[in-house]
């Protein structure tokens, strides 16, 4: 058996789940089109549960609203933040989705309060990426 490498005090790496790899197994959604468009420079992704819970249209919601729509207020909403974030490879973010099913029924009621968090980092060869994800996907 080799020696691990010097420079490395835990040994040769056994697994690694690229970034490729996820967008690939739909782990992650590659949105960087549509991110180039609401002003980012660099690939973007959501999660999963980001895509399903705030950009994917619920049952009862097509006419009301569309996807491409939500997916541009996420990715606008997350330039905003990462503009702002100083200092920082993530800021937390805050999305307010209405029901629409509910809202008909009570004009009163609220939006609900989403916190996905915009990570900045670096891609499968170093390169900055961001991910749109929530705290537990991370």
């Amino acid at each position: 058996m080799p020696e691990p490498a010097k420079d490395n005090a835990f040994g040769p790496v056994i697994f690694a789940y690229t970034r490729a790899q996820a967008i690939e197994d739909g782990v992650l959604v590659d949105v960087s089109e549509t991110a180039r468009e609401a002003g980012f420079r660099i690939p973007v992704a959501l999660s999963r549960a980001v895509w399903d819970r705030l950009v994917a249209l619920p049952d009862g919601y097509r006419g009301f609203q569309d996807e491409r729509g939500r997916l541009w207020d996420i990715l606008w909403m997350a330039h905003y933040y990462a503009l702002r974030a100083s200092n920082s490879d993530r800021v937390t973010m805050c999305v307010l989705v209405r029901d629409i099913r509910k809202d008909l029924r009570d004009s009163n009621r609220p939006p609900r309060r989403h916190f996905p968090v915009v990570a900045l980092g670096g891609g499968d060869r170093g390169e900055a990426v961001a991910t749109i994800m929530f705290p537990e996907d991370d």
